[in-house]
């Protein structure tokens, strides 16, 4: 006979990838360990051997959604070549992201769970971790294209970050609350306006999105 609570015979990454789903659809208080198992296709001793705790299985699950559906808007940062360019290719990624067709709407680590829930302390400070991650993200993507000339000296980097983390976080809301893409684009687009005023800098040679030069 098997070991009481040892994990039986499954695919471990396939069961944390439904796992993910469950927690990003239902957030961690949302989602009971009954939602958990009936997805996995587990039973709970298994879940409890394979993942230590409820709050184990989420830890997994918020880092195989930075690795995975996640990881578009950090890849957009790297990627662009000015800085410009990288917080705008943050948002539309973030917009795809977060209406795209088959997965729920909205960021788990945005909507995941609340800071300081009751109970759930640690849950909270774990997804509040994540959060400012990406925000030190972008201030570093914006310090970088400083050091490049990009951005004047005057530059108030840290406000600008902190900005544009707010504009990704709320359309994670509103797309949860059941904003379209085409709304979602159009809120990256508009806040992508303020860039010059929030900068203190000119314009850059191209127009602003969707703009064709005459």
């Amino acid at each position: 006979m098997a070991e009481r609570g040892r994990p039986r015979n499954f695919d471990r990454a396939q069961a944390l990838r439904k796992a993910m789903e469950v927690f990003w659809s239902k957030g961690y208080e949302g989602a009971s360990l009954t939602d958990l198992t009936a997805a996995m296709g587990i039973n709970s001793p298994s879940l409890y051997g394979a993942f230590g705790s409820k709050e184990g299985l989420f830890r997994e699950a918020v880092q195989l959604y930075r690795d995975t559906d996640g990881a578009a808007s950090r890849r957009a940062l790297t990627d662009a070549a000015t800085a410009r360019d990288a917080v705008q290719g943050m948002l539309l990624a973030a917009a795809d992201r977060f209406t795209a067709p088959g997965a729920p709407p909205g960021c788990l680590i945005v909507l995941g769970a609340p800071s300081g829930a009751d109970n759930h302390d640690g849950v909270g400070a774990f997804l509040g971790d994540n959060r400012r991650d990406m925000q030190s993200r972008i201030l570093a993507r914006l310090t970088a294209g400083a050091a490049d000339g990009e951005l004047p000296a005057s530059a108030d980097l840290k406000s600008l970050a902190a900005f544009y983390t707010t504009i990704l976080h709320g359309m994670s809301i509103q797309a949860r609350d059941g904003a379209s893409r085409k709304t979602l684009q159009a809120v990256a687009r508009q806040a992508m306006c303020a860039w010059d005023a929030l900068t203190g800098g000119m314009p850059p040679s191209g127009l602003p999105p969707g703009r064709a030069s005459s």
